[in-house]
């Protein structure tokens, strides 16, 4: 696969897994309880719920950043090597 083709994929993927995480945040920061008015739920488990929808977006992050790395390490040395054998 070409590397632009590859550029292009990883951002779309990181484009709609943006979208999708800062969906969830926001489900999760505007709660129907919130909505209805309905009884408060506790400081704690507010953060708690806020906590548990922030992580996994930090953890995708690492990815994305490990995986950029590995795609453009895996490039220039495939760069090198080519024009070792030409």
């Amino acid at each position: 696969m070409s590397l632009p083709l590859a550029d292009a994929i990883f951002w779309v993927a990181v484009a709609c897994c943006s979208i999708a995480q800062l969906a969830i945040i926001r489900s999760v920061v505007i709660s129907p309880a919130r909505v209805a008015g309905s009884e408060p739920t506790s400081t704690i488990r507010r953060v708690g719920e806020i906590t548990w929808a922030v992580l996994p977006g930090i953890a995708l992050a690492l990815v994305f950043l490990f995986t950029w790395r590995a795609m453009h390490t895996v490039s220039a040395s495939n760069a090198v090597v080519a024009s070792v054998f030409r």
